[in-house]
């Protein structure tokens, strides 16, 4: 990877990782020359520890205009090899790393089976639970400007409208232009990523507690 900071910031997730009794299945770092960007993708099997969901995936994004910047301020990259191109030192951008986080959850658990109630049953009474677990969801990320959303995937059969896809995607933001040194910024993103997976586990359990199915 081209990114030494970005690089450097990937050890320290996975190491904090390791770290958690998490069991991470895919933790793949990406880099794509033509658009200037890198990333990092983190997927946590669920299937033993919640009833509902199946897994969490929780990507980093991040790209050369923000690492070329935040080499520009950090003490002791002075020989970071971004700060030899102009194209990149002279674009104005907040070093701060994207983070979207989605909650899978397992749609046969999270829907009656077919063949009872009205049409469109399995549809309504999912609407009901998202309903009240996006209560909780917003009770709980209040104070954080933070989007929440649901993606949703539809498809259809001789009862009616049923879910193929139930997501829950929240998206975060680690502001680390304000940071001095390349340690600052390893404990910012130790204690941000602590964070974090504390939300990320407390929505689980909303998510949990939330979903109600009967066969009618």
């Amino acid at each position: 990877m081209q990114y030494p900071i970005f690089q450097s910031i990937i050890n320290k997730i996975n190491s904090s990782l390791n770290e958690r009794n998490i069991n991470v299945v895919k933790f793949k770092t990406w880099e794509e020359a033509r658009i200037n960007a890198a990333g990092l993708e983190i997927v946590i099997d669920l299937k033993n520890s919640t009833h509902h969901l199946t897994h969490l995936a929780i990507n980093f994004d991040w790209d050369s205009f923000r690492e070329a910047n935040l080499a520009n301020r950090l003490s002791g990259t002075d020989a970071h090899p971004m700060l030899k191109a102009k194209h990149l030192t002279e674009v104005s951008v907040s070093p701060s790393i994207d983070i979207e986080i989605v909650w899978h959850f397992d749609v046969d658990r999270c829907q009656p089976p077919p063949g009872f109630g009205k049409e469109d049953h399995r549809i309504e009474m999912a609407s009901e639970w998202m309903d009240r677990a996006s209560k909780k969801v917003n009770e709980l990320l209040l104070s954080e400007d933070i989007i929440t959303r649901w993606h949703l995937e539809i498809d259809g059969d001789q009862h009616g409208k049923y879910l193929t896809a139930i997501n829950l995607i929240s998206y975060f933001q680690f502001s680390i232009g304000d940071l001095n040194s390349l340690n600052e910024v390893h404990s910012y993103i130790a204690r941000k990523l602590t964070h974090l997976l504390y939300k990320a586990n407390r929505i689980i359990k909303i998510a949990d507690e939330s979903v109600v199915v009967t066969a009618a």
